[in-house]
C-alpha cells in the first residue's frame, strides 16, 4: 500500500509537471470552497469522495459542481495529435522478470482476446555464452514508419505528437502495413472480437481501437485516450516492477509511476539504445540494457 501511493503520488507530480493533466477526481465530481459554486444545492447531506491524494473524506452535497468529463474523440480530430507533445516510452531491461500485468492491462483495456496481444514479452538471448533475458515489443511510433507508406487507403497515420494510429473504418484489410513493419508490431483480427461490455469502447474511435472489427488490423498506440485525460497508459501502472517509463521528450521527463526522471540523463546514464535503430525507422521507444538485473532469469 505504501508504493502503491508512493507510485500515485509520483505520476500525478510528473503529470502536472508537464502539462498533461489538469483535476481529475473519481466519483465524476470535484470538491470546491462554498464560495466558488455557481449554483448551490439546498440539500445539505453529506456525500464521501476520494481526494486526489487517495484519501476518503465527507464533503457537502452543496460544496460539489459535476465537472465535464472526457468526450470520444471525431476520427479526424484522432489524426492531429495532442499539441506541443512528443511521447516517448523507455524499457528497463533489467528489471523485467515476465510477470505480464502490462500484457494483462493492455488486454483489458483494449478488449482484446489472448490470441491478439498488443504487447510481447520476447525470451531474448544475445549470444550463446550469454544468460536471456526478457524483452517486452510492442508498437514503436517510429517517426519514419513504413507501415504509413505502404497504406493504399490512409487508413495508418503518423501524429504530430509521435503517435501512429490505425482507423480500422478505413483499413481494408491489406496487410501491407504487416509485412512493412520491421518489428512485427502488428496484428489481424481473423476472428470475431470479443463482447463489449463497458461503455467507453461502444463508439468507436481510432484512440481507442475499439470495437475491433473482422479483417481489420490493429497494434499498440501508447493509449491516447488515456493520455487526453492526463492519465498513464494502463501498460506502465500495472507494471509492479517499474520496467515501463513513459513520457514526453519536449518535457524531457519520463515516468514509470514511482520515480520521475530526465529522459536525456536516463539514456545517457543507462547506455539507452533504440532497437534496430540502423534500418532508420527512428522509434520513439527505447531500451535499457540488462545489466545488473533485478531478477534471475526464470522460463
Amino acid at each position: 500500500m505504501k508504493m502503491q501511493n508512493k507510485r500515485n503520488k509520483s505520476r500525478r507530480k510528473f503529470l502536472q509537471s508537464s502539462g498533461i493533466i489538469g483535476v481529475s477526481t473519481l466519483l465524476g465530481v470535484q470538491a470546491f470552497p462554498l464560495s466558488s459554486c455557481s449554483k448551490k444545492k439546498e440539500s445539505s447531506q453529506t456525500i464521501k469522495v476520494l481526494t486526489p491524494e487517495g484519501k476518503l473524506m465527507e464533503v457537502e452535497a452543496d460544496q460539489l459542481q459535476e465537472i465535464h468529463h472526457h468526450k470520444p474523440v471525431s476520427n479526424k480530430e484522432s489524426r492531429k495529435g495532442i499539441p506541443g507533445k512528443k511521447f516517448v516510452m523507455v524499457v528497463d531491461l533489467a528489471k523485467c522478470k515476465n510477470a505480464r500485468e502490462c500484457v494483462k492491462a493492455c488486454e483489458a483495456h483494449h478488449n482484446l482476446p489472448p490470441d491478439r496481444p498488443f504487447i510481447k514479452v520476447l525470451k531474448i538471448q544475445d549470444n550463446p555464452h550469454s544468460s536471456p533475458y526478457w524483452m517486452p515489443k510492442k508498437c514503436f511510433q517510429c517517426d519514419n514508419p513504413p507501415c504509413v507508406k505502404v497504406c493504399p487507403v490512409g487508413a495508418t497515420f503518423k501524429r504530430s505528437d509521435g503517435i501512429v494510429l490505425i482507423d480500422n473504418q478505413l483499413c481494408i484489410g491489406c496487410r501491407f502495413c504487416m509485412a512493412a513493419c520491421p518489428y512485427s508490431a502488428r496484428v489481424f483480427n481473423w476472428g470475431k472480437p470479443k463482447p463489449i461490455g463497458n461503455s467507453k469502447h461502444a463508439h468507436y474511435s481510432p484512440e481507442t481501437s475499439t470495437p475491433s472489427q473482422v479483417g481489420t488490423v490493429e497494434k499498440c498506440d501508447f493509449c491516447p485516450d488515456h493520455l487526453r485525460e492526463g492519465k498513464l497508459p494502463p501498460c506502465i501502472t500495472a507494471c509492479p516492477n517499474g520496467v515501463l517509463y513513459f513520457g514526453d521528450a519536449n518535457e524531457d521527463a519520463v515516468t514509470n509511476g514511482v520515480d520521475t526522471v530526465r529522459l536525456s540523463k536516463l539514456l545517457k546514464d543507462k547506455a539507452g539504445y533504440r532497437y534496430l535503430e540502423e534500418l532508420g525507422t527512428e522509434p520513439n521507444v527505447y531500451y535499457l540494457p540488462p545489466v545488473d538485473r533485478l531478477f534471475p532469469f526464470k522460463e
